[in-house]
């Protein structure tokens, strides 16, 4: 049995980052840029988009389009790694 902290680490946070993946290349930006924006390798980037990763999941309303949002925002420099 799958405990709530391994659901989120191999379902939730590959959705994220797929969805994520797939707006920043709808927005235009090259799956180079897509892996440095997320911090992550190139590869993974391209199995995100591909959609052999963080398939598992399908994000609707407001939880996509605040995934919209962000993805905007770290096209335009406005998110900061800061905690």
């Amino acid at each position: 049995m799958e405990t709530p902290c391994q659901k989120i680490v191999w379902d939730l946070v590959p959705a994220i980052r797929a969805s994520l993946a797939i707006e920043l290349v709808k927005k235009g930006q090259l799956q180079t840029i897509v892996a440095k924006l997320l911090g992550i390798a190139l590869s993974a980037a391209s199995q995100y988009i591909s959609g052999k990763r963080g398939y598992r999941i399908e994000f609707q309303g407001e939880t996509k389009e605040l995934i919209e949002k962000l993805a905007q925002d770290l096209i335009d420099n406005m998110v900061s790694d800061d905690v």
